[in-house]
């Protein structure tokens, strides 16, 4: 799995986000959310982004997570067709598995 970290597995409730648009998200825990900033902090681009490639149930992609300075964790969009495929609404619990992307 080259230009991958090895993976990370969290269970999380997606959420919506409080503004004009419909996104969701998952809040990393607290501890996770320490340790990446402490290993891949210094690769963070526009925003804080990190990237990742996540996988949830049989769908795998990737995208960034992102700083929350609210709720003091990276947060894991969730793209609308994930959701539909995986059978996910707000306030179901997410089993996810995420890797850094190091390349």
């Amino acid at each position: 799995m080259s230009g991958l970290s090895a993976p990370y597995e969290f269970d999380a409730a997606l959420w919506e986000w409080d503004g004009p648009a419909a996104w969701c998200f998952v809040s990393l825990p607290e501890a996770l959310t320490d340790e990446i900033d402490d290993r891949f902090g210094h690769r963070a681009a526009g925003f804080g982004s990190i990237r990742v490639e996540v996988t949830v149930g049989a769908s795998t992609w990737r995208t960034s997570v992102f700083p929350d300075t609210k709720r003091g964790t990276l947060i894991l969009p969730m793209k609308k067709d994930v959701r539909r495929k995986e059978g996910l609404a707000v306030g179901s619990m997410v089993r996810c598995r995420l890797t850094v992307v190091t390349d």
